[in-house]
């Protein structure tokens, strides 16, 4: 797909697929649209348009942009994230977000494209977001399970499609594995199948997907930059700590639930949704294997799962007239979690510095105060 002219005063967008032969999103077949920027970010996108809507913002933000192919799925498709950062010469820390792991929960893609557009529309001019840019690179994946989502696009009956696209193993006849049971995090211990016709198979091993190991290999070489962990689902307006076994608690388990406490206020000050916050067995049902789980077992404090609206009236088939309201309330959620990952990465050591200055200072004064 080529994109011209991503602008207040619209844009031209000529839908020629980019990636190689499989299906009508990967053909040469030209479309023509024109839309409004705003309009744009309030619709849902196939993987041709979200494609070239990633070249488009590295165009349009060389300086701030570039992307980066970490792998490539079982149909043998790019899985491309965007980098997001100002230029330093020393080594950032790090934010994590991926959307799309499962192809029906459309919501999750277009919120990691408005994610992105929010930040690059504002950090010249919001100090806090300029401030995050300095110190942080955001690594973003729009699109985790690029066959499935292809596959969920090609008609009605393949809308609900939730896996991978491999084949079966063993004579099963079935498709596809639930990548978000295939992270090498309690494997194949709670909430999955392992039979390949469910919706929660969980593969034949931990990482049997491409999808997966691309993922765990990103984070491996990156385990210590990365601050934060966020993936991004739907539906059921919640926010999900580690972990997902009930009998397994995370270290910073306090710390989780309030700073996800705080991400659900910020959610309902937008629009007045309530989120649950919770670990998932508490608030939705135990699994194993999860994205969530795998970050936080190797180290990176802060995991999250968001799933975004509804609460079951539309569930996955969200209607487009629902974008942009459930963008910005998720976006009110995902900056509260990222705002305060910075502060605490570069603020605490300071604010003890400055904590252990003023208490000498107060036992000075008190003790000068005292003397006769």
């Amino acid at each position: 797909m080529m994109m011209l002219g991503l602008g207040s005063v619209g844009l031209v967008l000529l839908s020629l697929a980019v990636q190689s032969g499989h299906g009508a999103q990967d053909s040469a077949v030209w479309s023509r649209e024109e839309t409004t920027e705003r309009n744009y970010y309030t619709r849902y996108h196939n993987m041709s348009e979200i494609t070239a809507w990633m070249e488009q913002m590295k165009r349009e933000n060389p300086d701030v942009v570039s992307s980066m192919v970490y792998g490539q799925t079982y149909e043998r498709r790019n899985i491309t994230l965007l980098k997001i950062g100002l230029s330093s010469t020393g080594r950032k820390k790090a934010i994590w977000m991926d959307c799309g792991i499962h192809a029906r929960e459309w919501i999750a893609p277009a919120f990691c494209q408005y994610f992105v557009r929010e930040i690059l529309r504002t950090y010249k001019t919001d100090t806090k977001v300029n401030e995050m840019m300095k110190n942080l690179d955001f690594y973003i994946t729009p699109v985790l399970n690029v066959d499935g989502y292809i596959y969920s696009w090609h008609n009605e009956s393949t809308r609900l499609w939730r896996k991978s696209r491999s084949p079966g193993t063993g004579g099963c006849t079935c498709y596809g594995t639930d990548l978000n049971r295939n992270f090498y995090a309690n494997w194949g211990m709670v909430g999955v199948s392992t039979d390949c016709c469910f919706e929660t198979y969980c593969g034949t091993k931990a990482l049997s997907e491409s999808e997966a190991w691309a993922v765990t290999d990103m984070l491996g070489k990156m385990r210590e930059d990365i601050l934060a962990f966020l993936t991004i689902h739907s539906y059921g307006q919640l926010i999900l700590v580690p972990y997902g076994h009930p009998n397994i608690s995370a270290p910073n388990y306090d710390e989780l639930m309030e700073v996800g406490l705080g991400a659900a206020k910020a959610i309902k000050a937008v629009h007045g949704m309530d989120y649950t916050v919770g670990t998932s067995p508490d608030v939705l049902y135990a699994n194993s294997g999860s994205s969530r789980d795998f970050a936080r077992l190797i180290g990176i404090p802060l995991s999250f799962t968001f799933e975004l609206r509804d609460k079951g009236e539309h569930g996955f088939e969200l209607p487009e007239d629902q974008i942009q309201p459930t963008c910005e309330e998720a976006y009110a959620g995902a900056q509260h979690i990222i705002t305060y990952t910075h502060d605490k990465a570069f603020y605490s050591y300071a604010a003890t510095v400055r904590a252990t200055l003023w208490t000498t200072l107060l036992a000075a004064w008190v003790s000068s105060a005292t003397l006769p």
